[in-house]
């Protein structure tokens, strides 16, 4: 009921901005009838429709962290940005693991969102799925911004932008010649070193970028990271028509994970290594300002080594028993797109997409390593201004996945600019979601190493059978921008229903006469359904001031509870950043997350609820010039608050000597950070 009427309260709200915006602000025109510069300060984004457009003109909401905001907040990790989003649900279950969903929901290993890097999707096709947040192949110094599309945006991407879009887009090589280094030193082990080179002559442009990122995780957990990053990003200009571009990527992360007094040793502790390399090279031609075609290729690949022996297990008490999710795995992916101008009034932009996975993890796929998913794909987007004010955004994508029939993903959107500062929007979209291949094929077993053939467990099995969870999603939004006070202002009412969600339920596993509890992913009997309110609020009252403000509302409407809890029923975040002049700056951000259950845990049946939880980050930096250099130092600290646990071991937290304890509460980790142009 609050919710609702929460909603309406917002339509009101909204009907009535008009008056209010031109009350605020002096006419937005000059004199000489040209607009304002205040609103051409919006900013073009990119991967809502893969057309160029501005951010009033883009079909659903779009949040953007962009260089400045990233540099100001001093984060460590690109995860960590996110919780600064509207509607994103972030948390750690430790100093290395980081959990990151749009409007919750997510499993052990999250997938309801596209993560690109430069367009190139960094999921791990291998086993759970997932993207390592921990072991992206660049660094956090050479992005430009970050474009979050909230709401579902497959008609673009495909099935895994199934609620949402990650696009982490770096700067182009041709800017900010020159060299820097930066270094970080803190409690919990953190040394962190970064240096990047940028260079070339004219018509190429080279930047190298590499990094050590090193410190030992949460207290008392065994949960350390040391890291090495190395990227390349090369942009060559062949012509005045056509530019490669060429990146290159190289990660290296070495990780203490498992807990001593795991069940049966099921998440022992033990050292793990992943390797990730990418390479991307794109071919862009510009025929003119409103033609472009883009050829893309690129390849991923990354291993991962995780062994342990486990202490022992049920109904055979062995002290030595080998468990491996060790794991390995090849992407390749090849597109062509092309948008142009249809007239003055509308832009189309198509294009073909083709991708194989391949995956080898023999221990997690018992039955042999799952065949190879092939995927094909063909997207087209349609921006038409209808008239000055009215936009219609059409979009429709055809794709074929592994052996899933091939599925039509639409998406339509109409954007009223009621005046320069004010613009409405509303739309329909549907999308499928790409289910992983451990969810179908995963087959875990555990035998007796004395006895070869003796079953001592089988805490997964298998189910091809699994249907593709669909999500139906309307929405209404409003941008407005204050000029009085200078503001922006983004809001989202939505109604997404998911039906076919994929939950995992216990089941038994048949050997002979031993009946074995095992589970197994299977579809939800009911839909999913989210309503709710999510908005941002930017505001400059003064020079050198600004504040951020994001809060979203969720009402969970699903017949299994497990489920509801495995989405936040609210979030918020309050940045305020200030230049004080002399090159001081400071940066504090307080976060509020509602309680959450996320993931699943190594045993299944275990029930744990995070409590709800506010967390402070701070930053102090003082910028100044060494022989003529660019220089600056900054006290950085995060988890500055109230002690909090956000994701847990589910297992482990079940455990008798845990009840009413949190195992892996989040530490307050502060470090001093010295970067420097040389």
């Amino acid at each position: 009921m609050f919710l609702l009427l929460s909603r309406q309260a917002l339509l009101v709200a909204l009907a009535g901005l008009l008056p209010i915006n031109a009350a605020l602000g002096a006419d937005p025109f000059r004199a000489d009838g040209a607009e304002s510069p205040f609103f051409e300060e919006l900013p073009t984004v990119l991967s809502a429709s893969r057309l160029p457009q501005v951010l009033n003109e883009a079909p659903g909401a779009v949040t953007i962290l962009d260089r400045e905001l990233i540099h100001a907040t001093g984060y460590r990790d690109v995860a960590r940005l996110l919780r600064l989003v509207p509607g994103m649900q972030v948390g750690q279950e430790r100093g290395h693991a980081q959990w990151v969903t749009y409007h919750g929901l997510g499993s052990d290993y999250p997938t309801e969102i596209q993560v690109l890097i430069d367009g190139r999707s960094v999921y791990a096709p291998s086993s759970f799925g997932g993207v390592d947040w921990s072991a992206l192949p660049l660094t956090i110094q050479e992005i430009e911004r970050i474009e979050v599309v909230r709401g579902t945006n497959s008609n673009a991407f495909g099935a895994n932008a199934f609620l949402g879009v990650i696009n982490i887009i770096t700067r182009h090589s041709h800017q900010d010649r020159g060299a820097s280094g930066q270094i970080n030193v803190g409690n919990h082990g953190i040394a962190d070193l970064q240096a990047s080179w940028t260079g070339g002559s004219d018509g190429l442009g080279v930047r190298l970028s590499a990094a050590q990122t090193r410190d030992n995780g949460f207290s008392n957990l065994y949960d350390s990271r040391q890291s090495q990053t190395l990227s390349l990003r090369s942009d060559y200009r062949l012509d005045a028509r056509d530019e490669l571009t060429l990146r290159a990527g190289y990660n290296h992360i070495e990780r203490g994970q498992g807990y001593p007094d795991s069940l049966f040793g099921n998440n022992a502790e033990r050292n793990t290594g992943t390797d990730g390399s990418t390479i991307h090279l794109t071919w862009r031609r510009t025929i003119a300002e409103d033609e472009e075609w883009l050829l893309s290729l690129y390849q991923n690949h990354e291993s991962g080594v995780d062994r342990w022996l486990a202490s022992a297990l049920p109904y055979y008490p062995y002290p030595a028993v080998p468990l491996d999710r060790s794991r390995a795995s090849n992407r390749t992916n090849v597109e062509v797109q092309h948008r142009f101008a249809l007239n003055p009034q509308a832009r189309l932009v198509w294009g073909l997409e083709s991708r194989r996975d391949k995956t080898e993890a023999p221990f997690l796929f018992v039955g042999g390593n799952p065949p190879a998913m092939n995927m094909y794909r063909a997207f087209s987007n349609l921006d038409w201004r209808l008239t000055p004010s009215w936009q219609l955004n059409l979009g429709g994508l055809l794709e074929k996945n592994g052996n899933v029939a091939v599925q039509f993903i639409p998406r339509a959107f109409v954007n009223w600019q009621a005046s320069p500062s004010d613009t409405f929007r509303a739309g329909y979209a549907r999308a499928w979601q790409q289910r992983n291949l451990f969810d179908l094929y995963g087959d875990v077993r555990a035998y007796d190493p004395a006895r070869r053939g003796v079953l001592l467990a089988w805490p997964y099995q298998s189910n091809p059978n699994l249907r593709v969870p669909r999500v139906d999603t309307v929405e209404m939004g409003y941008l407005g921008r204050f000029h009085a006070i200078d503001a922006t202002l983004d809001v989202r009412v939505f109604n997404e229903r998911i039906t076919d969600f994929v939950v995992r339920e216990t089941v038994s596993a048949d050997v002979g006469e031993l009946h074995m509890p095992s589970s197994q992913f299977i579809n939800a009997s009911s839909p999913v359904v989210l309503r709710g309110i999510e908005y941002q609020l930017r505001s400059k009252p003064r020079p050198g001031t600004e504040f951020i403000f994001n809060h979203s509302l969720i009402d969970r409407h699903v017949d299994d509870p497990a489920i509801a809890k495995r989405t936040a029923p609210y979030t918020a975040s309050l940045t305020w950043l200030q230049d004080y002049g002399q090159g001081w700056t400071s940066t504090a951000s307080v976060m509020r997350m509602g309680p959450l259950a996320g993931g699943y845990g190594y045993v299944y049946g275990c029930d744990y609820t995070a409590r709800a939880y506010s967390s402070l980050d701070l930053r102090i930096a003082r910028s100044f010039r060494v022989d003529g250099r660019k220089a600056e130092i900054a006290l950085n600290g995060i988890n500055l608050g109230e002690p909090h646990q956000e994701i847990t071991d589910r297992s482990e937290q079940c455990l008798p000597a845990h009840q009413g304890t949190p195992v892996n509460p989040a530490s307050s980790m502060a470090w001093v950070s010295l970067a420097i142009e040389l």
